[in-house]
């Protein structure tokens, strides 16, 4: 028995000694000015004194997760406010599609009237909330190039959020009385659209990984708790629990947000609604310089996209075939990246192949996280109901009062709700039971739920054109003084919907974000979360193609295909990534590329 103790206790002795290698060679590179921060803070002693988990043990002992820093919290506080200034959104719907009520200079619709302003439509509230989207999405690529090339996440974070602050100053000028209404009004507003849009992108894309940075361990290691059990401390886990935790702020700041801007809109009038939204954004710049010698933050490296592609492209020597079905197959090979290997590369490397190996395998990390993110457009489909159609429906039942706008935010309550209890119950719970519930089987269940959301809308829209007094017109049904006719149906039977939702958003959304950070390489990882993020405005874009389902009749026929489509999704992205799924732990624990 001695002896196999002694057997177990050699992988544990391999990492330690392969650990001391590589922090003396970090010291080497770091002497000669070509480590990063991130290479020159493995020199310190975060790893050091901790105890690795021998292979047996990481096949039978509990994984736990790691404390929090603090700074993550700071950095979720910035997002918070900035969350809360974002859902301005909430009341987009009411401001593009009803007219003015009659009377109001404001657009306020009082206890019993509907809130409005431009009077454009359905149509063209979908139209522009989903342009909105789009660009939202889409300058992301731009910020995470210039985060990494030039300013680093935090600079670029900084620039981003005073971009957003002009933006919402232009909004508000588009709702003042005497201007709200008119043709400029439109104009101002669709500018002040695009101006906050450029300041989200370059937002998104660097805050995510910027508050996930703030954890410093990368390794396993063993801990033992208060009771003296013996415990895996698995730093991917910490990462999961900050995410979730990111986005519970995120989430308070869009409730508190909704609700203050809906009732603002309703009562008072939507120059309030869009001012409520930038006060509170000004803590985003408050909070940033108090812990601007606090956060850890990474300088700029230089984009390396043209590296990564230059790798792809050296892998694909001699892999395509005028068969289309043998260059997939050839593409998807075991061994596709060993070639692209320096230590496997016979003769003078090219002059680019200025990394290691490990590097390599890193690269094709993140080459296959981003193919998980090609599947995301349809699930953010059936999400971005929420932004424009729902709300529309919400205003053909009856609401008793309550603002047709207010129903959404059911969504950020059930994930306040249910965030923390999946973090303190149902996770730990199916860990207690040995099942590893890894991110995969997380994103395939994200995909079933969002598809059961827009199956419970069908559902609902069905019998609002069942009950209507205008039958399959429930939108624009009128009595003859112009007053809104609706259905009898009780506006809280969209529940279903939001709560589902939501669960979709903690299975799929947040662990988008958790993956999209875990598998990218460190001088990457700006650039992988803004390939995350795009997927938001590729679905806006296929979104487009639904704006003609978005109106009567054919309501039912949107949401039904949408869950058509969301559902068998779901299901063929999970047999083409279980492969992937049973490599999560490897994947999570490779040794660190070098990049000079």
């Amino acid at each position: 028995m001695a002896g196999l103790e002694s057997d177990r206790e050699i992988p544990a002795a391999l990492a330690a000694v392969e650990r001391h290698e590589k922090l003396a060679d970090d010291y080497s590179l770091r002497k000669n000015g070509a480590a990063s921060d991130e290479v020159a803070d493995k020199v310190d002693s975060i790893h050091e004194a901790l105890e690795f988990p021998t292979e047996e043990e990481l096949l039978t002992l509990r994984r736990v997760s790691d404390a929090i820093p603090w700074t993550a919290y700071m950095i979720a506080v910035v997002e918070l406010a900035e969350r809360f200034s974002v859902r301005a959104s909430a009341v987009f719907v009411n401001y593009i599609q009803q007219p003015l009520p009659p009377n109001s200079t404001t657009g306020a619709g009082g206890l019993n009237g509907q809130s409005g302003a431009l009077g454009r439509g359905q149509q063209m509230s979908t139209g522009l909330t989903t342009f909105y989207q789009f660009w939202s999405y889409v300058t992301p690529i731009a910020g995470a190039y210039v985060a990494d090339s030039y300013w680093g996440r935090y600079k670029t974070v900084c620039v981003s959020v005073a971009i957003a602050m002009l933006g919402h100053v232009i909004m508000i000028i588009s709702a003042i009385p005497g201007i709200i209404g008119s043709n400029a009004s439109v104009g101002i507003f669709i500018l002040s659209l695009i101006i906050t849009g450029a300041g989200a992108g370059g937002f998104k894309s660097n805050i995510s990984p910027l508050v996930a940075e703030q954890y410093r361990r990368t390794k396993m290691f063993i801990s033992t708790t208060k009771s003296g059990e013996r415990v895996i401390v698995d730093p991917s886990l910490t990462t999961s629990r900050i995410y979730m935790y990111f986005y519970l702020f995120i989430n308070i700041g869009a409730l508190v947000g909704q609700i203050g801007m809906v009732y603002a809109e309703k009562f008072v009038g939507f120059w309030l609604a869009y001012t409520l939204p930038t006060v509170v954004f000004l803590l985003s710049p408050l909070v940033l310089w108090y812990g601007r010698n606090k956060y850890r933050t990474s300088p700029p490296t230089g984009s390396v996209l043209v590296t990564a592609l230059r790798v792809w492209r050296y892998a694909t020597r001699g892999r395509w075939s005028w068969n289309p079905i043998r260059t997939i197959r050839n593409f998807t090979a075991d061994d596709f990246w060993e070639s692209a290997k320096p230590s496997k590369v016979v003769g003078d490397k090219p002059a680019w192949m200025r990394f290691d190996d490990n590097w390599v395998e890193e690269v094709r990390r993140g080459f296959k996280a981003c193919s998980v993110f090609l599947w995301f457009p349809i699930y953010w489909l059936s999400y971005n109901q929420l932004n424009n159609n729902l709300t529309s429906q919400a205003a053909t039942m009856s609401t008793h009062g309550l603002p047709n706008d207010v129903l959404s935010n059911l969504d950020p309550i059930a994930l306040i709700i249910f965030i923390p209890l999946c973090d303190l119950v149902f996770y730990p719970a199916l860990v207690r039971w040995r099942v590893n519930f890894r991110p995969l089987e997380k994103i395939a269940w994200g995909f079933y739920t969002g598809a059961a959301a827009m199956v419970w809308a069908a559902v609902v829209q069905h019998y609002i054109y069942e009950t209507n007094p205008c039958g399959y017109y429930a939108a624009t049904c009128v009595d003859s003084n112009g007053n809104p006719l609706v259905s009898p149906l009780n506006v809280w039977i969209q529940s279903g919907s939001y709560v589902l939702i939501a669960f979709s958003e903690i299975f799929a959304s947040i662990t988008g974000l958790e993956y999209a950070f875990t598998k990218a390489p460190r001088n990457m990882r700006s650039l992988v979360m803004s390939l995350f993020l795009f997927t938001n405005a590729v679905a806006a874009a296929i979104g487009e193609a639904f704006v003609s389902l978005s109106t009567d009749p054919l309501l039912v026929w949107n949401y039904g295909s949408i869950a058509a489509l969301c559902g068998i999704s779901g299901i063929v992205f999970w047999i083409l990534v279980r492969k992937l799924n049973s490599e999560e732990d490897k994947l999570n624990n490779m040794a660190e590329g070098r990049f000079d």
